[in-house]
């Protein structure tokens, strides 16, 4: 397998993660936003990850195919969580204010699974480098 294309298969796995972190932490900073441009209350992301070509093509070439590309930023369509605050200036008729329905506990979740994805994918990459450093030397 070409050493250069491993280290772009780990490098989109890294910006896979990246893109999945920033969703992440766009949902807990407006985990409580009411009000956004489009009106009603802030809708949780989700990052879209894609395989960047097919298995059976690379099994005919030999080796690894392409990594992962973002295939989009989906906003969840979940009905928000309504809580009962007469005295907000967000209240409806009923006394009812409309919060996102982002769970931090859940938030939180993603992140350590996205940062454990992230910390081998770096692993993965590191250890990609080492080895083409270790060939170039052997070749001296």
């Amino acid at each position: 397998m070409d050493i250069f294309r491993t280290l772009d298969i780990t490098a989109s796995g890294l910006a896979g993660q990246r893109a999945r972190m920033d969703a992440i932490t766009d949902n807990l900073a407006n985990s409580e936003t009411v009000t956004t441009a489009k009106g009603g209350p802030y809708r949780r992301k989700v990052v879209v990850l894609q395989s960047d070509g097919n298995f059976r093509d690379a099994m005919q070439a030999g080796g690894a195919s392409g990594g992962v590309k973002v295939a989009g930023v989906v906003e969840m369509q979940d009905e928000p969580r309504r809580t009962y605050l007469p005295g907000h200036p967000h209240a409806d008729a009923d006394g009812f204010v409309s919060f996102p329905n982002v769970s931090p506990l859940v938030e939180m979740v993603d992140m350590l699974a996205t940062t454990r994805a992230y910390e081998a994918n770096a692993t993965a990459f590191q250890a990609t480098k080492s080895m083409a450093t270790k060939l170039l030397e052997l070749l001296r």
